[in-house]
C-alpha cells in the first residue's frame, strides 16, 4: 500500500481528505491518495509564484536546459520504477509502458530543452515617412504559473508533454493528475528533487474536478494559463473558469476519429495500421479510430482481415509478457463502454467480434475488462457512430466515392485526427486537405514528430502545442522597439 501525497514547494505533504487508488486489472486497492483542498492548492500556487521570483526566474536558458536534461536522464535511470507505477495505475501491459509511456515521457524534456535553445523570434528594421528609423526585436518571456490538468490514459507521457515545454520556457507548474493515476506524476516530484530543480518550480496536487483540486486550481486568480487534456465537457468548464481574468488556455479534448481506406491501399498495411489505431491502449487514446470507412470493392476483405487479426489479441495483467492489451481504467469506465456495446446491438449493429466481457484468469475477474469489438451495419446517425466511446471498438462502413466519404468523415462535432490509406499520393493530399481535423496520417497512425503542431478542430480543442507552437503558448511574446 502506497501513499500518494501532494508535492508542494519541494516537499511531500498530506491533507485532511483521502480516497482509494485501485489497480483496474483486478480492482484491488493499491494505495491512498490525499485530496487537495483550497489550502493545498493555494499553497502550491504561492510556491510556484515565489519560485518565478527566486533562483528559477533568474536562470539562463542554458542552465534550464541542463536541468531538464538531468530530469530526462533520471527518468531513464529509474525507468522500471516508472514502468511499474504506470502499469499498476492504468492496468496496461508493462510492454506498452516500456515502449511508449516512459521513453516518450523522458524524451519530452530533452526535445523541448533543445527547442528553447533554438527559439525563433522576429526582427524588423523600420523607417517611417518622416525619416525616423527603428529596430524592432521580438523577445519571449515566461508566461508565469501554469496549471496542468492531465488525463489518465497516458499519465506520464501527457503530463511531461506539457511540463517539459512549460519549464523549458521558464514557467513554473502545478500539475493536477487524474484521480485515477497519481503514481508517475508523484514520482516525478522525487526526480525533480534528485536533479536539483528549485523548490516551487514543479508542484503536484491530487484530487477531483468540481469542488476539488481541479476547480480550485483552474479558478485560482494567480494561475496565469491553463493547459488541459481530457473530455470535451471538462474542457468547456475549464474554458469558463479561464475566462475570468482572461487567462490563456490550451485544450485538447475528445475525438471520434475516422479512418478512410481506399481500394488502392496496401491492404495488409491498412489492416495492421487500423488494428493499432483501434485497439492500442485498449482504445483509450484521444486519437483512436472508432469510425472506419472502407471503399466497397475491398470492404468484405477488410472486415474479415481486421476481425481475424483482432481475434488474436491477448488480454492480460500488466506482468503478463504475452499480453498485448490491458484493461480499461476503472470499473466505472467499464460500465460506460459496456453500455455502448449494448446500445450498438439495440441500434441494429451486426457484431462481427466481441461485444461483451471476456473470461479472465483467476484473480482478474473483478478487473475492468472488455472484449475488443467490431461492428458493421449501423445507420450513420446511430449514437455509437456519433459519440466517443473511448474503448477498444470500431464501426466499419462501406463507401463508394471520395465525396461521400468526406461527407461521412466530417459529419461529427469532433475534429481531432484521421488516417487515410491509399497508394495514390494526389488523392492522399486532396482528401487530407478536406478533412476537418487537426491531424491527418497517411498510410500510418500516431507517427509523431514533436516539432509539429498538435491539436484539434471543432469540439476537439482549442490551440496547438508541439514545436514552436508550445513556445508560443508557454511564453509571452513582447516587441522591443529601439529608435535609431
Amino acid at each position: 500500500m502506497k501513499e500518494f501525497k501532494h508535492f508542494i514547494n519541494g516537499e511531500f505533504v498530506t491533507s485532511a481528505l483521502t480516497f482509494e487508488n485501485r489497480c483496474p486489472a483486478d480492482n484491488s486497492v493499491i494505495g491512498t491518495i490525499y485530496e487537495a483542498g483550497k489550502e493545498e492548492v493555494d499553497g502550491a500556487v504561492r510556491a510556484a509564484k515565489a519560485a518565478m521570483k527566486g533562483p528559477w526566474g533568474k536562470l539562463s536558458v542554458n542552465a534550464r536546459v541542463e536541468l531538464l536534461y538531468k530530469v530526462a536522464d533520471r527518468i531513464n535511470e529509474r525507468f522500471e520504477d516508472f514502468v511499474e507505477a504506470e502499469a499498476r495505475d492504468t492496468g496496461k501491459p508493462k510492454s506498452l509502458a516500456r515502449h511508449i509511456d516512459v521513453p516518450r515521457g523522458a524524451a519530452n524534456f530533452k526535445v523541448f530543452a533543445d527547442m528553447i535553445k533554438n527559439e525563433p523570434t522576429e526582427a524588423f528594421r523600420f523607417e517611417g515617412p518622416d525619416g525616423v528609423q527603428a529596430t524592432n526585436i521580438a523577445h519571449r518571456t515566461a508566461k508565469g504559473v501554469i496549471a496542468v490538468i492531465s488525463p489518465w490514459n497516458f499519465p506520464l507521457l501527457l503530463t511531461t508533454w506539457k511540463v517539459g515545454p512549460a519549464l523549458a520556457c521558464g514557467n513554473t507548474v502545478i500539475v493536477k493528475p487524474s484521480e485515477e493515476t497519481p503514481a508517475t506524476t508523484t514520482l516525478l516530484g522525487e526526480v525533480m528533487n534528485e536533479c536539483g530543480v528549485p523548490a516551487g518550480v514543479f508542484n503536484v496536487v491530487h484530487g477531483f474536478g468540481p469542488d476539488s483540486a481541479g476547480e480550485f486550481l483552474t479558478t485560482h486568480p494567480d494561475v496565469d494559463a491553463i493547459t488541459f487534456t481530457g473530455e470535451t465537457r471538462t474542457g468547456e468548464a475549464i474554458m469558463k473558469a479561464a475566462s475570468v481574468g482572461l487567462r490563456d488556455i490550451s485544450l485538447e479534448c475528445g475525438g471520434k476519429n475516422p479512418a478512410i481506406v481506399f481500394a488502392d491501399c496496401d491492404l495488409e498495411k491498412a489492416v495492421a495500421g487500423t488494428m493499432r489505431s483501434v485497439f492500442v491502449n485498449c482504445g483509450q487514446v484521444c486519437l483512436a479510430t472508432e469510425r472506419v470507412y472502407v471503399e466497397r470493392p475491398i470492404f468484405d476483405a477488410f472486415v474479415e482481415k481486421l476481425a481475424a487479426a483482432a481475434s488474436k489479441i491477448k488480454l492480460g495483467a500488466p506482468d503478463d509478457a504475452d499480453a498485448n492489451m490491458g484493461c480499461l481504467i476503472s470499473k466505472e469506465h467499464q460500465q460506460k463502454v459496456l453500455s455502448y456495446y449494448q446500445l450498438a446491438v439495440e441500434e441494429g449493429a451486426t457484431v462481427v467480434l466481441g461485444g461483451g466481457v471476456p473470461k479472465m484468469a483467476a484473480g482478474l475477474e473483478e478487473g475492468a475488462w472488455v472484449e475488443p469489438t467490431i461492428w458493421t451495419g449501423l445507420p450513420d446517425d446511430a449514437r455509437v457512430v456519433m459519440e466517443e466511446v473511448f474503448g477498444p471498438c470500431c464501426h466499419i462502413r462501406p463507401f463508394d466515392s471520395e465525396e461521400e466519404v468526406l461527407e461521412l468523415a466530417n459529419n461529427t462535432h469532433y475534429g481531432l485526427g484521421a488516417s487515410v490509406w491509399t497508394e495514390n499520393t494526389s488523392r492522399a493530399i486532396r482528401v487530407s486537405e478536406q478533412l476537418e481535423v487537426g491531424l491527418v496520417w497517411v498510410n500510418c497512425w500516431f507517427l509523431r514528430d514533436l516539432r509539429t503542431p498538435f491539436g484539434g478542430a471543432k469540439q476537439s480543442g482549442i490551440g496547438r502545442e508541439g514545436g514552436v507552437h508550445s513556445l508560443e503558448f508557454y511564453t509571452e511574446l513582447k516587441n522591443i522597439c529601439i529608435q535609431l
